[in-house]
């Protein structure tokens, strides 16, 4: 089958019901989207997939065949996307590996709303979690990213943004 990863065409050779996670990780060799759970708990596997937020370790590959994906890599090549400027700006990353999969939802978020809100940052990082606990730094790079111009970057406006989201994860309120 084909699939479209970050603009590159790639004929991969995969069962229809392998994840999209290993396909991207050991067949495609892009490891920047990490497994967490690989039941769709986590966040840590976020890509997109014709411009909404996907968790990649429950998606099967045969159902993306003629969709476009985007991952961390394709964000920017050089890490200039207002996103990942914002999370470097910030400091936000401290064991860093949660941050593919929350850059991934701030970007969509911001994709359809650009100026968002906290309210409207915690809903659509709930389902992200951060072990190390940095949703105060998370939620203020989201906010620097917004001002950088996110909300621009991502072409396909995710119209889903909220299914994604399940489980909901409650992300604590930010602290002076």
């Amino acid at each position: 089958m084909k699939l479209n990863v970050n603009g590159i065409e790639h004929d991969i050779d995969a069962p229809p019901d392998m994840p999209l996670l290993w396909a991207l990780r050991d067949l495609i060799h892009l490891t920047g989207t990490k497994f967490g759970c690989g039941i769709a708990q986590c966040g840590a596997c976020t890509v997109h997939v014709d411009g909404s937020p996907r968790r990649a370790c429950v998606t099967p590959v045969s159902t993306l065949e003629g969709k476009k994906i985007l991952t961390i890599e394709g964000l920017s090549k050089d890490g200039s996307h207002p996103v990942q400027r914002a999370w470097a700006e910030i400091d936000v990353v401290q064991c860093g590996y949660c941050q593919s999969g929350q850059i991934m939802s701030a970007a969509a978020l911001l994709a359809k709303i650009p100026a968002p809100s906290d309210t409207d940052i915690d809903q659509a990082l709930s389902g992200n979690i951060c072990r190390c606990g940095t949703y105060p730094r998370i939620r203020a790079a989201v906010k620097r990213a917004a001002e950088l111009g996110a909300g621009h970057a991502v072409a396909a406006a995710p119209s889903d943004l909220p299914s994604m989201l399940l489980p909901s994860v409650t992300v604590p309120a930010r602290t002076a």
